[in-house]
């Protein structure tokens, strides 16, 4: 088969995908089923991929389901322990006193504590906590859901402490004789003429914060531009366009300390310390009033006139405070125990994550039915573990009733039961089509055929499709990790092949990786489930994909005018197309606010 008829072929799965959750708006517990068996014939028929294979995979992704949801049934058993000790009332009324106004708290809770989070623990985690916090403080749960989704690009590539960097970008490199050759003839070599990996990945983490932060400065407007106009009273983007000041100041004050922990640090910290910085300046600034939106209190409608389709199945009752609350700081402390639990699991001169990790605490399975596919579980390390020991020490913090508590956990197996389905089938799809390579036909595993054939068409074009490639992969993976994992080397190579610097498409290739969170169905169906939204997956996807869009353009059209330059100058298609959009968003921006003070209305749409 040709290479580009193979690329078509390994496109199937994702255009099922697409077609069945997106366009004919299936819930993903429909539509992953049927993308699980496309996937699993065209892995036995096509690439020929001996049966018992298919299964391992299979095996491997029920595996890693289990993983999740355990993180999803902590999250929410975190959520209605907190619900049921009166604290979240608390949490709620804090609010009000930072700012009443939702388009700060959407700002303040998803962009800067999800960052923050993302540094921490990574891999779905920031909706695991800030998805249900939105909804406990009366934000409708698709709102929630999609305001979580939002802000999983910029933080991603340095979640986890770097893991995408490190771990993704390191092992998809490092067995490559070719890209250390090239990190020799770059100087980053030690006194015995080895080379300096951490010196060589810095420098790719440097690049990609430096891309993630020119492409991230509107995520925050983004996301209260997305809220106001799908689920305010007015469906209107004016409402959001109205808090671009503090938009872009919650945005600098996250990103310009991300930039700067990503040179001088390394790629550990940015996003922890890009988040924690972030909250330290905006929080004051917004009790101040300081770049405030001048015009009334942004709220949502009474919940009474929402649509249906807006709400979950966790219910929050009144919104009132206790008779008798208890203090913010009491209220509090159990996400101030999250925070501290997942950076104290997570640095390793601690101690606790090899503790965590040990053998003793690892489920391994090696060679799943005789195959070289392998798999482990770390229960104890998940960021699930974590929330279920919250749990346990908010209900003797907050002296809950054990009715409560027995209330709280009742009700969180009845959400977990219900995002099980989506799940069981989604990430054992991932997993046979990541594991399709080794079949009698030769062929490369659908990941990189998919990737090839763009690339045989694209051309000198390549770093405009390079993040693309890389939101691809953590679409089908959900995982930025494990997409660079799979793509580097190719991003790579191909860098090396059209003649430009390799280290920038890689670069490309991890922020695009980033970007594809956005999308990525199991993380949707994840958070969807953390928030009781269990099948409106592709009515979120729908909100999210322009944001996708927006960055891995935003992104690959700098990346060509930087990779370029030399040979083309800087006035190039690139740096073309960059100005075009900023300026289209610019000119669209103003119009619309200059629109709208000249009526005095606030137009929809």
């Amino acid at each position: 088969m040709s290479p580009n008829g193979l690329a078509l072929c390994a496109l199937l799965p994702i255009v099922v995908v697409a077609l069945l959750l997106v366009v004919l708006r299936w819930p993903a517990s429909r539509a992953m089923p049927v993308s699980y068996v496309t996937v699993v014939l065209l892995a036995l028929f096509v690439w020929q991929v001996p049966a018992v294979q298919v299964a391992a995979a299979t095996a491997r992704g029920l595996i890693i389901t289990a993983s999740l949801l355990l993180i999803i049934f902590g999250a929410i058993l975190l959520l209605n322990t907190v619900r049921e000790s009166g604290a979240l009332a608390v949490i709620r009324d804090s609010f009000t006193h930072i700012s009443p106004d939702r388009r700060v708290q959407v700002i303040i809770i998803a962009w800067l504590f999800g960052s923050f989070i993302e540094g921490s623990a990574g891999f779905g985690t920031p909706a695991a906590v800030a998805v249900p916090l939105l909804v406990g403080l009366g934000f409708p749960a698709m709102c929630a859901v999609v305001s979580g989704m939002v802000i999983q690009s910029t933080p991603v590539s340095f979640g986890a402490l770097g893991t995408p960097i490190l771990i993704g970008v390191g092992t998809g490199l490092a067995e490559d004789p070719g890209v250390g050759s090239f990190a020799r003839d770059a100087g980053l070599v030690t006194a015995n003429n080895e080379v300096l990996w951490d010196g060589f990945l810095a420098e790719i983490g440097f690049r990609v914060a430096l891309l993630h932060t020119i492409a991230g400065a509107l995520i925050p407007l983004l996301v209260v531009v997305l809220m106001t106009r799908f689920f305010g009273p007015n469906r209107s983007v004016i409402d959001g366009l109205r808090a671009w000041k503090f938009s872009l100041f919650a945005s600098a004050a996250m990103t310009v300390p991300y930039l700067l922990v990503a040179r001088f640090l390394g790629p550990e910290f940015p996003s922890i310390l890009g988040g924690l910085m972030g909250m330290l300046i905006v929080i004051p600034a917004a009790k101040a009033g300081f770049f405030l939106p001048a015009d009334r209190i942004w709220d949502f409608e009474e919940e009474k006139n929402w649509d249906p389709d807006w709400t979950g199945t966790i219910k929050f009752g009144e919104k009132r405070l206790p008779p008798n609350p208890m203090s913010l700081l009491r209220a509090w402390s159990p996400y101030a125990f999250v925070a501290v639990l997942l950076v104290a699991t997570r640095v390793e001169p601690l101690g606790i994550k090899q503790l965590l990790r040990a053998p003793a605490a690892t489920i391994e399975l090696s060679n799943l039915f005789g195959t070289e596919i392998d798999s482990s579980i770390q229960p104890l390390y998940l960021p699930g573990a974590i929330f279920v020991l919250v749990s346990l020490l908010t209900f003797l913090l907050h002296k809950m009733p054990i009715s409560g508590y027995v209330a709280a956990w009742r009700q969180s197996f009845r959400t977990l039961l219900s995002a099980s389905v989506a799940l069981v089938f989604t990430v054992p799809m991932v997993q046979v089509f990541i594991f399709s390579s080794g079949g009698v036909a030769g062929y490369e595993k659908m990941p990189l055929a998919l990737a090839e054939g763009a690339a045989s068409l694209s051309g000198s074009a390549w770093p405009l499709f390079s993040p693309f490639i890389g939101g691809l992969g953590a679409f089908v993976a959900g995982s930025n990790t494990v997409s660079n994992m799979m793509f580097s080397l190719f991003q790579f190579g191909i860098g090396e092949r059209i003649g430009v610097d390799p280290i920038w498409v890689v670069a490309l290739q991890a922020v695009g990786g980033a970007a594809g969170n956005t999308i990525c169905v199991h993380n949707v169906v994840a958070a969807s489930a953390v928030a009781g939204l269990v099948g409106q997956e592709g009515a979120i996807i729908r909100k999210t994909l322009p944001v996708f869009f927006y960055y891995a353009l935003i992104a690959g059209s700098l990346g060509y005018a930087i990779v370029w330059h030399r040979e083309k100058g800087w006035l190039n298609l690139g740096s073309l197309l960059f100005v075009i959009i900023v300026i289209a968003i610019v000119c669209y921006v103003t119009i619309r606010l200059t629109c709208s003070r000249e009526s005095g209305t606030t137009p929809s749409g």
